[in-house]
């Protein structure tokens, strides 16, 4: 194997859905500012909208999970106009 291959900071991070609250450990390098406790032991932490815990397509559940509002924005914009 090449030596120095893998970045310094390659360790184990929990990512979180926010959707549904799950959490899952894996390891990344991605800077994160928040941590969390699992088990006694400490780990940063980065929260996701959308995990393949709560996509429709892996789910097999057609729910929308919408947090920022983009669908009734679309719809108070533009939802109408084929309706006369």
């Amino acid at each position: 194997m090449k030596k120095d291959l893998h970045p310094a900071n390659y360790r184990e991070v929990v990512f979180k859905d926010m959707s549904n609250e799950e959490t899952f450990i894996t390891r990344s390098t991605i800077a994160t500012r928040e941590t969390i406790t699992i088990d006694g032991k400490e780990y940063p932490l980065v929260k996701l909208e959308i995990t393949s815990s709560s996509h429709p397509f892996f789910t097999g559940k057609q729910k929308l999970v919408d947090t920022a509002g983009r669908v009734d924005k679309f719809m108070s914009r533009y939802g109408n106009r084929g309706k006369k």
